[in-house]
């Protein structure tokens, strides 16, 4: 681009046309006055590049944020777990606590007691837990002559039985408890086998 004589304004360029350094259009020499505020100082406004790194900034500053309130969400979550976790344990062993208490009366009572006596106290004791375990969500199951279901036994034999139709529980060695979608233990279980 040629530099126009002195005292002329060169023409703009085209829109979009690359521009020359601002150097290039002023002679050299020594510089004795302030440089003038270009047109941004005067509308006010900011170059593309000061508003691309405040933008930036903005977005690293949010970005930030959001990591440290995902941190302190993580913690609140795993001590609110951890507080839950416990006070689930504590009313567990609370439901368990009537049948401790009764396990230690029939074991004062056992010297002086009727052996009979003491088996119908245990016995009453076993049920008594075995229905806190219901109570919890875990139900017994102790059928004989149902059909085998992988989800809620555990087969530990098979035996011939001609009186039980192939396939079912013949025997239940080991009760299981709970549910096939939240199962303390499965039932173990002989099974007849068929002919």
């Amino acid at each position: 681009m040629p530099i126009p004589p002195q005292g002329q304004v060169p023409d703009p360029p085209p829109e979009g046309a690359v521009q020359p350094p601002r150097g290039d259009l002023q002679q050299p020499g020594p510089r004795t006055e302030e440089a003038e505020p270009g047109p941004d100082a005067a509308t006010g406004t900011t170059a593309p590049d000061d508003e691309y790194a405040a933008a930036l900034r903005e977005a690293e500053d949010n970005w930030r944020r959001a990591l440290a309130d995902l941190d302190n969400l993580r913690k609140r979550h795993a001590r609110e777990l951890e507080r839950v976790a416990a006070a689930e344990r504590a009313r567990t062993a609370a439901a368990f606590l009537p049948v401790i208490d009764n396990l230690e009366l029939a074991l004062s009572h056992a010297g002086a007691a009727d052996p009979g006596a003491i088996v119908e106290g245990v016995r009453a004791v076993r049920d008594q837990a075995v229905n806190v375990l219901e109570r919890l969500g875990y139900p017994r199951h102790a059928e004989k002559g149902v059909r085998f279901d992988p989800a809620l036994h555990e087969v530990v034999g098979v035996v011939q039985d001609p009186d039980a139709d192939p396939n079912t529980v013949v025997q239940v060695l080991r009760p299981g408890y709970g549910e096939a979608e939240r199962q303390l233990r499965p039932a173990a279980v002989t099974v007849a086998k068929r002919e």
